[in-house]
């Protein structure tokens, strides 16, 4: 048999066990108990049911069937919980029970999933990364700390609207947000504007942070459907992957920068989050590595 006269039975192996996949899971989720919710269509679920605006889809079928329902996207059982009662049961007082989440297929790119914070499982790199942004990012002290570097931000963009104003130019809102709270973050961060457009290594970044956004902002067949995960129909692991590598590469720059100047004499620590990393590392007062350190700002 040659191989033009093997595509048509290799095709049709393929729906096959696509298909017994798919209804041996729907059988299985069948068995279980789960809330109430509106009934799904064959193969693709409650997909159709979110329309352009999920927010208020999900409201809508919330005043129908409760609080507490339950949804198929594609393959993937949901469970959508629509009150404040509900959200503190879930958010506040079963936190641990519920803190795991679903991993888009896009996170995977450059093993992302093993080392960013959001979809590590809880553990002891996660309760260390947790604990390090909570001491060196989040705490009172250092949000006070900071306190000069929002209103220098904020006041480099009323000086922008101001002096597009004058000069009666268009200003963009959303991009003029996004850049403001990007060298927001890279000041709290590295000590610099990553949203500079005389820095070749800013305009880098600040593209490709829009691209994976762009990205991240997309539905996912991978994501409905589990089993076509390794085909990629849409290619966004495959763009993710080029993305998250531009980023790493960035921060590979960013850190060996960093970790030149301090070896110099006369350095002085800027006290920024990557030298307050930096320091955890050399003590290793906390299991770290620079791997850990770049997949944490990314």
């Amino acid at each position: 048999m040659d191989m033009v006269s093997c595509v048509p039975w290799l095709l049709f192996s393929w729906i096959l066990v696509v298909a017994l996949n798919y209804f041996s899971r729907g059988f299985k989720s069948g068995s279980r108990r789960l809330p109430p919710g509106p009934t799904p269509y064959p193969v693709i679920g409650n997909l159709l049911e979110l329309g352009d605006k999920p927010h208020k889809s999900l409201a809508k079928l919330a005043k129908i069937h409760g609080p507490i329902m339950s949804l198929k996207f594609g393959q993937v059982t949901t469970v959508v919980f629509s009150s404040a009662a509900m959200a503190k049961e879930i958010l506040q007082n079963q936190d641990t029970s519920f803190c795991n989440r679903t991993i888009p297929d896009a996170i995977y790119a450059h093993g992302h999933h093993e080392f960013g914070m959001p979809w590590l499982p809880v553990a002891t790199l996660w309760r260390n990364l947790r604990k390090i942004c909570n001491s060196h990012a989040f705490s009172s002290r250092q949000l006070d700390a900071n306190q000069h570097l929002r209103r220098k931000k904020i006041q480099d963009l009323l000086a922008y609207v101001q002096e597009n104003c004058r000069a009666g130019t268009a200003i963009h809102i959303g991009q003029a947000a996004f850049d403001t709270t990007l060298n927001l973050i890279s000041n709290t961060i590295f000590s610099i504007d990553l949203a500079d457009p005389t820095s070749k290594t800013a305009r880098e970044f600040k593209q490709t942070n829009w691209g994976m956004m762009e990205e991240a902002g997309k539905p996912n067949l991978s994501d409905f459907f589990p089993v076509l995960e390794n085909l990629d129909l849409q290619g966004i692991r495959r763009r993710m992957t080029v993305y998250f590598g531009k980023m790493l590469d960035v921060f590979d720059r960013l850190i060996d920068q960093r970790l030149k100047q301090r070896q110099e004499r006369d350095f002085t620590e800027s006290k920024d989050m990557l030298d307050a990393l930096l320091k955890i590392c050399e003590d290793k007062s906390v299991e770290i590595d620079i791997n850990d350190i770049k997949h944490l700002f990314l």
